[in-house]
């Protein structure tokens, strides 16, 4: 294998092992070679130190662990390695300019300081615009779960296609739009976990009367950015992350508070009751301060 695609597994190795001692020993020991030649080929091949890239993808980690749980700003510190929350601090701050407690506070979540994981190759953004919403008032009706953070991919996926299954159980046909409205917070009963609230809406005129257990929605008019998204449901939640984990960060977005915006297009030659659809289209909007 070349330098390239031994690098390309590590790097994937790496990103499922940010929480685990990655010490250089460790790591030219999973790669098979001696420390100082795996750090001279981790340059070579990606122009960066693979101690600070270890880092900086540490940190990137702990910053969606502040802003999406309650967890104890030293217990995110050890999970992530740092030995101290004195050091974490002072590593965080270097980082994002400011103390994860002022992270963790700040009512928008810029993606400053954000390091998205290293792509060999050329990475190519998706398709994304940037709109100005009105104001819409939806039907629809709100769920929730709680999940750990390390959940939340499947978990989202599974919790669609259940919801929306409730949602349209006694439509007569799939409609032509379908919302999903989804704002996670931190577990008021565990502070390792999230509670996701999720609807699932439609606007008036595609509910035309027969979803007669929803309630008025209203979605919220302002700046967002809209990421367009066609494949398979499980595809979808992988994009979700890389709008989230490289996508914002390379276009230096801040996220004001609000809720993302699931704009899906369902396919009507689809049976309404196949579990899950093999193929979905929709518009992924994320609510930003311009």
């Amino acid at each position: 294998m070349d330098q390239a695609g031994i690098i390309r597994d590590l790097l994937a190795w790496l990103e499922g092992h940010l929480d685990q001692p990655l010490s250089l020993d460790n790591v030219a020991a999973k790669a098979g070679y001696s420390k100082w030649h795996l750090q001279r080929m981790f340059k070579d091949v990606t122009g960066q130190a693979i101690g600070a890239y270890i880092r900086a993808r540490r940190l990137s980690k702990s910053a969606v662990a502040l802003r999406l749980t309650a967890r104890p700003i030293l217990d995110i510190a050890l999970q992530y390695r740092f030995d101290s929350q004195q050091t974490f601090t002072r590593a965080f701050k270097k980082q994002f300019t400011v103390t994860p407690a002022l992270y963790r506070r700040s009512p928008d979540w810029s993606a400053f300081g954000i390091r998205p994981p290293l792509r060999l190759g050329e990475f190519t953004l998706p398709k994304h615009e940037f709109v100005t919403l009105p104001q819409m008032h939806l039907i629809g009706t709100t769920q929730s779960y709680t999940c750990s953070l390390e959940e939340i991919s499947d978990f989202r996926n599974q919790m669609r296609i259940q919801f929306w299954r409730e949602f349209l159980s006694n439509a007569p046909t799939l409609p032509q739009e379908l919302f999903g409205l989804h704002e996670p917070r931190p577990s008021l009963e565990k502070d390792d976990e999230q509670e996701v609230f999720y609807t699932t809406a439609l606007t008036p005129e595609m509910a035309n009367g027969y979803l007669s257990h929803a309630q008025p929605v209203l979605l919220e008019g302002g700046d967002y950015v809209a990421f367009s998204f066609e494949g398979s449901p499980d595809g979808l939640q992988n994009f979700i992350l890389t709008v989230y984990g490289t996508c914002m960060p390379m276009l230096n977005l801040t996220r004001r508070k609000g809720q993302d915006i699931e704009h899906f297009y369902p396919q009507h030659d689809d049976s309404r009751d196949r579990e899950p659809p093999l193929h979905i289209r929709c518009e992924y909007l994320v609510p930003i301060r311009r």
